[in-house]
């Protein structure tokens, strides 16, 4: 009995992630965050005022990128899900092997190259080819947070540790790449009205990449039989809790994707803060980064799905504010910092309820095992389907209402559809998303029972391998 307590009691530490176990796993999603920051916040405008493209050749770039990284998701976690596993466990070769490829691409999509024929296949190629490699090591890296530890708070925290490291990156993609873009861009050209800057901006925060495979990983893989693509697809989204939960973030997230999406067009064009949206962007990321460990607090504390109301309503005075008042740059960083509040809880709040999901989903299917990377894929994919949209309409709303690339001063129709972009149309898809989540089934008290009963099912699993540990310990 004291030997069988003594197992019982070491297989518990290994569940138990020390902070250097949680840094070394939430470092890996800095560089998809520089990046994809980088991409979302000013590569349209790069393509427009770098590149010199035509804004309607940019737009079909970033529309059919976003477009083709969304597809990429689940075809890569099935694959992932379909993939041997090694001794280096399942997901960490996807990620090593396409690193070196994404950063190649990554610095071609930054690069002018010396012809005009063919320009705009080469972005549109360089920028697909990329997104595919950031997806192979995302997809992977994601799923890795059912591996690292079978308990849920801990798994909790090391979600925490992720979306600081996360966001911490988009501040340095916001800092570096908007200092370069800033002062990179042309100057602008006499348009009809008294606005300054005709730049165009569309940002969509992908989450997460790279990645750490912890020792004990081996210990508790899944096994199960491979199944097909569309067998995946009517697997996971049969289970109606994440079917639920990604119909709330793909509103939440269209809504925040069209706010930050627009708001640095928004602040140059409508505001007239030309010279200083990079560094207002900094501030709404900086407070990001700051409020993430409270939204971790106020979940623990609360629950998760009051942590997602409260984070998704307290960013809807300032959409409110920004475009009810006048142009004043210090007003304007005020409500930029306080709204990066919302912006935290949007980081954080997805990933942290993600892992309940595939629980409860184990707990009702305990033979159906090892299919983490479609449920991470599949979100990943809506999100991004969102980001498509919101690019989307973003881009005909703008064409639409008569903007002027690189104008000094665009008409009116502009300056009223970019308010309806970061405020109004935010606001109604934020709040699609809480009713939806109002249905959500998965309380408090449904995911603690989860949690003691998988502890039950794994008990009984090890209590078949226990002699003979024993006997090894002996």
């Amino acid at each position: 009995e004291k030997n069988e307590h003594l197992l019982r009691k070491t297989k518990g530490f290994l569940n138990k992630l020390s902070v250097c176990n949680k840094i070394c796993y939430a470092v890996g999603g800095a560089p998809y965050q520089i990046t994809g920051c980088a991409l979302g916040f000013f590569l349209q405008i790069y393509l427009l005022d770098v590149a010199q493209l035509d804004p309607f050749y940019a737009s079909i770039i970033l529309f059919v990128g976003r477009a083709w990284d969304a597809v990429t998701d689940p075809t890569v976690g099935f694959l992932v899900s379909r993939s041997p596993w090694t001794r280096f466990g399942r997901m960490l070769p996807w990620v090593v092997l396409s690193t070196p490829l994404a950063v190649l691409s990554y610095f071609l999509i930054w690069f002018v190259p010396p012809f005009e024929e063919g320009k705009v296949i080469w972005y549109l190629f360089f920028y697909c080819i990329f997104q595919t490699l950031q997806t192979c090591f995302h997809v992977p890296y994601s799923a890795l947070t059912m591996f690292i530890s079978s308990e849920q708070k801990e798994r909790d925290s090391a979600t925490a540790y992720r979306m600081t490291v996360e966001v911490l990156g988009t501040v340095l993609g916001t800092a570096i790449q908007g200092q370069i873009v800033g002062m990179a861009t042309a100057p602008c050209l006499p348009g009809p009205a008294d606005i300054a800057a005709g730049l165009n901006s569309s940002l969509s925060v992908g989450l997460n990449a790279s990645a750490r495979l912890t020792n004990y990983t081996n210990s508790c893989r899944p096994r199960s039989e491979p199944m097909g693509f569309f067998q995946g697809i009517k697997l996971v989204m049969g289970h109606g809790p994440y079917a639920k939960l990604v119909m709330v973030f793909l509103f939440t997230s269209l809504g925040f994707m069209l706010l930050e999406g627009n708001f640095a067009l928004f602040c140059s064009s409508t505001l007239g803060f030309r010279n200083d949206f990079q560094n207002i962007l900094l501030a709404i990321m900086l407070s990001a980064t700051l409020a993430i460990p409270f939204w971790q607090w106020f979940l623990t504390r609360f629950g998760k799905k009051t942590a997602v109301c409260a984070g998704s309503l307290s960013v809807v005075p300032f959409m409110i504010l920004v475009v009810c008042m006048k142009s004043n740059l210090i007003i304007t960083y005020i409500v930029s910092f306080a709204a990066g509040v919302g912006v935290a809880a949007a980081f954080l709040l997805p990933w942290s309820m993600l892992p309940d999901v595939v629980d409860d989903f184990q707990v009702q299917n305990p033979d159906s095992t090892g299919h983490e990377a479609l449920f991470y894929s599949f979100y990943v994919f809506f999100t991004k389907f969102a980001s498509g949209v919101s690019l989307g309409i973003s881009t005909l709303s703008l064409d639409f209402a008569g903007y002027i690339s690189r104008g000094c001063s665009q008409p009116e129709e502009v300056a009223i559809t970019l308010k309806v972009l970061v405020s109004a149309a935010p606001i109604g898809l934020i709040l699609i998303g809480l009713v939806i989540l109002y249905w959500y089934p998965i309380t408090e008290e449904r995911r603690q029972g989860n949690r003691k009963l998988l502890q039950e099912l794994r008990d009984e699993a090890d209590s078949e391998t226990d002699s003979t540990e024993l006997v090894n310990m002996i």
